[in-house]
């Protein structure tokens, strides 16, 4: 479940804050909701101005007007101030960063070559694992925040974290994943000025202490996937979704069928050993094989992959006859990425 977001209670109010208040209102004429976000805007302004100016006095070790017959002899002093646009949660506007002869001043309040302090770059990554694309994000700030990102802008703020699906890729693993699921989703690429279909394997893994290896892959019938894993990891078991093979096998059956029909598949997969089991698959055959002659031939081609699960406990196998926990995940993967229709790049697409 999300967690929910916190909302934040305003504090009461005490007699100061009546008083700061109310000079505000009266300072600005403040009549409407945007009135006051121009309000913070200049007061935001001032603040960090004021802020910066404190700094300069920290750093050169002396007040703006200070007499200078006050003053130690020194070789640096202020030189001036320098324009800077700064954005803000509640827009851009433009302060005098003061400046010093030997341009040693690092300011701290805002930093040297920093020009945002609304966290802009954590609002895009988001809007952008959301799927909007780089347009819509543009078009979003802009509205939101009453100032400009272009699209190339916006483009390497998402680039930044490549470094940390970098590292998410090289992180070390658990000793062993007794349960893995894996499925593939698929969306279509950008390439050489051709749109080409990708297919992303997502795994989904149950994680416990012990060995280094890989126990058990469920699977929906993915191609080539059997003979892959083993390949990979000879001593696994590899497990077919039941519930897939279920519907697969009743998509031959009418509805006037389809209840009797599951009612007797349930007496294959939920039988005590693979013994009982492919004794209830010949029955269910040849109870149903005149009627539906294609419905149950799958589950003898395949049941190499099916009966690995009778040689777990009930618990075991109530997690592992269905892969609907890795679908659900790639089921959010499309919904996040519905807005768009393609990616413009591999790497995008990652």
């Amino acid at each position: 479940m999300a967690k929910k977001k916190e909302v934040y209670k305003v504090k009461p109010l005490n007699e100061n804050k009546k008083n700061i208040i109310a000079a505000l209102i009266d300072e600005y004429d403040i009549q409407t909701a945007d009135d006051i976000q121009a309000a913070l805007r200049d007061l935001l302004g001032g603040t960090i101005k004021s802020m910066m100016e404190a700094e300069m006095d920290e750093h050169l070790g002396y007040g703006n007007y200070e007499r200078s017959e006050d003053r130690e002899p020194r070789d640096n002093y202020r030189n001036g101030t320098k324009r800077k646009n700064i954005r803000s949660s509640y827009g851009e506007f433009q302060v005098a960063v003061p400046q010093d002869r030997n341009s040693t001043f690092e300011p701290q309040v805002v930093k040297k070559h920093q020009k945002d302090i609304s966290e802009i770059d954590q609002k895009i990554i988001s809007m952008y694992a959301k799927g909007l694309t780089t347009r819509q994000i543009s078009e979003q700030i802009e509205e939101i925040y009453g100032f400009e990102c272009s699209e190339s802008f916006i483009s390497d703020v998402t680039d930044k974290i490549l470094q940390d699906i970098d590292d998410w890729q090289n992180r070390p693993l658990d000793e062993i994943y007794p349960i893995m699921f894996i499925d593939a989703v698929h969306f279509s690429v950008r390439e050489d000025n051709r749109i080409k279909k990708l297919a992303a394997y997502v795994i989904l893994a149950i994680t416990l202490d012990g060995r280094k290896d890989v126990m058990i892959i469920c699977a929906d019938g993915l191609t080539g996937m059997k003979e892959a894993i083993g390949t990979a990891f000879p001593d696994t078991e590899y497990q077919r979704c039941i519930v897939h093979q279920v519907r697969n096998t009743l998509k031959y059956v009418p509805y006037k069928d389809m209840k009797a029909f599951a009612a007797d598949l349930k007496t294959i997969y939920l039988a005590p050993s693979e013994e009982q089991g492919r004794a209830q698959l010949e029955r269910v055959t040849e109870k149903w094989e005149a009627k539906y002659p294609n419905a149950m031939k799958s589950w003898a081609q395949n049941w190499d992959v099916i009966s690995p699960i009778f040689k777990f406990s009930n618990d075991v196998r109530k997690v592992i006859y269905t892969t609907n926990a890795i679908e659900s995940l790639n089921s959010t993967y499309k919904k996040l990425n519905r807005q768009r229709s393609v990616f413009p790049s591999d790497k995008a697409f990652f």
